[in-house]
């Protein structure tokens, strides 16, 4: 014990640490939501919107809608309002939405932002233009100041996505700053989806002001140790809960719990990307939740088979995964 303050040794130096979370733009645990199909392969809202609050009931602070395991790319920019706006009007708050609008036509994001805006969803979740590749840190600038004058909103709020694996576009140290400095307000954080742990120790180190969250819930906990923000991560579409007690773990200083809570997480993560993630995780919620409805996605994705399935659940045999919490309750 430290004989000043009565905490454990190491727990007031870690307390000084602890950014001040609720400053940031976005905190916590945020869920990029999968999105179910009928079995015409229209999306199913109602199934959606019921997955969405079983969401936020496990614990999650908000959803980020369309994004890559939202399969955003596969839906036409109608799909994707209808969809909010259900949403919406189902009474999901628009406070807790991160939209996705990030698209390859300029026209595209911008209407796509403007109306997650008028709907009263501030955040949103921006990928750069990704179909040309190799672009210049000055076209990307160029393409998100364009987008951000033409929404002309001081509401706004923009993460930004950098998913250089899937995008093949990297965000640059440089372009993030000029962004930050050309748009101090409307510049919010950065979901860093590059599984490269020096990168988003890098953003966190260079840019305090904003919310940055790591993709996935293996770098959960250093994350939030070196400042990070969260976590914006696929797999809590089936283990909300585990990344929540990971977060609530260290928010209490409760180290030892949080060490125990983060390897349970990761080893979940890890089995679950043995296999294609949306469709992996589609087939669990189906098999759980008895509702086969559950596991197509839209080609050109394929469902997971039988063998496969089976595959999947041997992989998570060996980790702490209960299927039972996929249960709507």
């Amino acid at each position: 014990m430290n004989a000043e303050n009565g905490l454990p040794l190491g727990a007031s130096d870690l307390a000084s640490r602890l950014r001040p979370l609720d400053s940031l733009p976005a905190h916590g645990v945020w869920s990029p939501v999968l999105v179910p199909l009928r079995p015409d392969l229209d999306i199913d809202a109602p199934r959606f919107i019921a997955h969405a609050k079983w969401l936020l009931a496990q614990g999650c602070h908000g959803l980020a809608i369309f994004g890559t395991t939202g399969e955003a790319n596969s839906f036409t920019v109608a799909e994707r309002m209808a969809l909010l706006e259900s949403a919406v009007k189902d009474g999901i708050p628009a406070v807790s939405f991160m939209v996705g609008s990030g698209c390859c036509a300029l026209g595209d994001t911008v209407a796509l932002t403007r109306h997650a805006l008028d709907l009263g969803c501030r955040r949103v979740l921006m990928l750069p233009p990704f179909y040309y590749k190799n672009m210049s840190d000055e076209g990307l600038y160029r393409s998100y100041a364009q987008a951000i004058e033409r929404i002309g909103s001081d509401d706004l709020r923009i993460f930004l996505y950098h998913f250089p694996k899937i995008s093949q576009i990297p965000l640059t140290e440089g372009l993030i700053r000029r962004l930050v400095e050309g748009f101090p307000r409307i510049i919010a954080g950065v979901k860093d989806s590059s599984s490269d742990w020096a990168n988003t120790k890098m953003l966190i180190e260079a840019f305090p002001g904003l919310a940055i969250f790591p993709g996935s819930e293996i770098f959960l906990l250093d994350g939030l140790r070196a400042g990070g923000a969260g976590c914006i991560t696929a797999t809590s579409n089936i283990n909300a809960a585990g990344a929540r007690a990971i977060f609530d773990a260290h928010r209490a200083m409760r180290e030892d719990e949080a060490d125990e809570r983060q390897a349970q997480a990761t080893a979940i993560r890890r089995a679950i990307d043995r296999f294609p993630g949306i469709p992996a995780q589609k087939w669990l919620i189906a098999r759980f939740r008895k509702d086969p409805v559950w596991r197509s996605p839209r080609p050109p994705l394929l469902a997971l088979d039988d063998d496969e399935g089976k595959a999947l659940l041997e992989a998570l045999s060996a980790t702490d995964f209960d299927g039972s919490r996929l249960a709507l309750t």
